[in-house]
């Protein structure tokens, strides 16, 4: 979509920078790559971005997060966020860590 928005606007140039400035601070960042999703998901939590925030837990996993890192991310979201980011936390957590196992019942 950002492509073809690009395009129709004739921005494809403003894209690329977008695209190029993502790039230096994802992969050419000091933190690891589980740092940097545990971050997002904290960060996502406290806005209270549910489908966001479940990408980034799934993403952790995938970069060796475990539970008891992922449950800490919940509790520091709720210093900031409150105990709507911690229930948003556990929400989502518990659905990615349930999913990366293959046990689904309880959805």
């Amino acid at each position: 979509m950002r492509i073809d928005l690009a395009r129709m606007a004739g921005r494809e140039i403003a894209l690329e920078a977008i695209e190029h400035l993502r790039d230096t601070l994802i992969h050419h960042n000091p933190l690891e790559r589980k740092t940097q999703q545990l971050v997002h998901l904290g960060m996502l939590l406290v806005l209270g971005r549910e489908a966001p925030a479940l990408l980034h837990a799934r993403a952790a996993i995938q970069a060796g997060a475990d539970a008891p890192e992922l449950h800490g991310v919940c509790e520091t979201a709720a210093i900031v966020g409150g105990m709507p980011a911690y229930n948003l936390g556990v929400q989502v957590v518990s659905q990615a860590l349930r999913e990366s196992t293959g046990d689904n019942a309880n959805e």
